[in-house]
């Protein structure tokens, strides 16, 4: 009997709910693309069959062929200075002029400019870089650091984290969608613990208050145990949103120095400024070893990611770790640098931390009341609503957390749901106050009508 996946990362792109959307709400001129892509793409799940189509994109506004727009609160987490942001347009339109590829046996300015300002931006010795095209290999190529500066192989992560899609990052990530099934076989020494989830303990703790970081505790407990892992690489706050309670991170980073494991703090969702400080991790005063960082680093249009490490852990001389293409393309790399510039000039790692509080505030202050509502959690511009059906079993409302979704995507507002049922926002970080006001209240009139 084949076992039904809850799609932890994404809404279901198969359900009677999506069905019922694209019968009702799909236009006469996106209707025929989205049957061509259809047909011409593999299927699978959170992707193609699509939920409709887009033929703009501008600042946090994306529009269909039929005209539809909707203020895109999901993004895939690149478009932290929105879509098409003019200064970023101007400065790759200027690099492929100057200088559009670079074989990767030779250096060019902007490369080395880029690892320079992200050896600036990151706290205490994280100094060496390495660009790749996507998070998944970022994160490979931190585990290959990691084996070769420890001479261990062997892993901690978190059930339900997301890594990437590659075999490597999927053995370290959590989530069915990816490692279940036609994955397998994984890699092996692939250890995993469960996560923090304060709403939904895994060891049945009420709260952060009497726990005594039980899931913290476990960490410690499994490096003990098995005496020989590499490295712990988790997300520094989970991305659906789970934000760790206080001490975690401390404490984690302590047990990995008692040990001999390398700590990696996976910023690809979070890093630069959208939980209002420029990495996550800053608010758990802690430093990792590695750091990878992805998704809004190419600014909402070009593909780079990097993997960025302490000084002495540059000990992969004589060996290819990364080894990619475009491992120092100068249009991605002036694409990240300006993308950091934009962040920088325009004040936007503050402006995450100002409108997130906003935004936590008001959903607070109009959502306690709501029967259906069990959690309302985040950082910065990366907050989300937990759906239930009983708010004193919290029971997870997937069903009735769908249909809000396809509602506020009726209304113009589009995000993602998170394992089943928590509605998970995440705008750009250049989103004007009215705009977040605008699409609150979309979201909250879901709920409550849902309720």
């Amino acid at each position: 009997m084949a076992t039904k996946i809850v799609h932890t990362e994404g809404e279901s792109n198969t359900s009677d709910a999506r069905r019922s959307w694209l019968k009702k709400s799909i236009g006469p001129k996106s209707e025929p693309l989205l049957k061509r892509d259809a047909d011409a793409f593999m299927h699978q799940s959170l992707s193609s069959p699509c939920v409709s189509t887009i033929a703009k994109a501008d600042g946090i506004w994306i529009e269909d062929m039929d005209g539809r727009r909707f203020m895109d609160f999901h993004g895939n987490s690149v478009h932290h200075i929105g879509y098409g942001h003019p200064k970023l347009i101007a400065a790759i339109k200027a690099q492929l002029d100057d200088l559009p590829f670079a074989p990767r046996r030779f250096t060019n300015d902007p490369a080395v400019e880029l690892a320079e300002k992200l050896s600036q931006i990151a706290p205490g010795d994280l100094g060496k870089v390495l660009f790749t095209t996507g998070g998944s290999d970022a994160n490979e190529v931190a585990l290959k650091i990691a084996r070769a500066a420890t001479g261990r192989y062997k892993t901690i992560s978190f059930w339900d984290a997301f890594h990437g899609a590659g075999m490597g990052a999927a053995s370290v990530g959590g989530e069915a969608t990816f490692r279940s099934h036609i994955a397998g076989p994984l890699l092996s020494g692939t250890e995993h613990v469960a996560p923090f989830a304060c709403y939904r303990c895994p060891y049945n703790h009420e709260s952060p208050d009497t726990c005594g970081l039980a899931c913290a505790k476990m960490v410690d407990y499994v490096l003990e145990r098995e005496g020989d892992v590499a490295a712990v690489i988790a997300e520094p706050m989970r991305a659906v949103p789970y934000v760790p309670p206080p001490g975690f991170w401390k404490a984690v980073r302590e047990a990995c120095n008692r040990h001999g494991a390398l700590l990696i703090m996976d910023e690809i969702p979070t890093g630069l400024g959208k939980t209002g400080k420029m990495f996550a991790f800053e608010h758990d005063e802690i430093i990792p070893d590695i750091v990878t960082m992805g998704k809004a680093l190419g600014g909402g249009i070009l593909p780079i990611a990097a993997c960025v490490a302490r000084r002495e852990l540059d000990v992969c001389g004589d060996f290819a770790i990364g080894h990619y293409t475009h491992e120092k393309n100068p249009v991605t790399s002036r694409t990240a640098l300006t993308t950091i510039e934009i962040i920088e000039e325009e004040g936007l790692v503050e402006r995450s931390a100002a409108l997130g509080q906003h935004a936590m505030q008001v959903l607070q202050d109009r959502l306690q009341d709501v029967p259906v509502v069990g959690d309302i959690r985040g950082r910065g511009l990366m907050f989300g609503v937990e759906i239930v059906e009983d708010r004193t079993l919290k029971t997870a409302g997937n069903a009735r957390a769908e249909r809000i979704y396809y509602a506020c995507l009726e209304a113009g507002l589009s995000f993602k749901i998170s394992q089943g049922c928590v509605l998970t926002l995440s705008p750009p970080l250049t989103i004007s106050r009215d705009d977040l006001d605008r699409a609150l209240d979309i979201v909250v009139t879901a709920i409550k009508d849902a309720a």
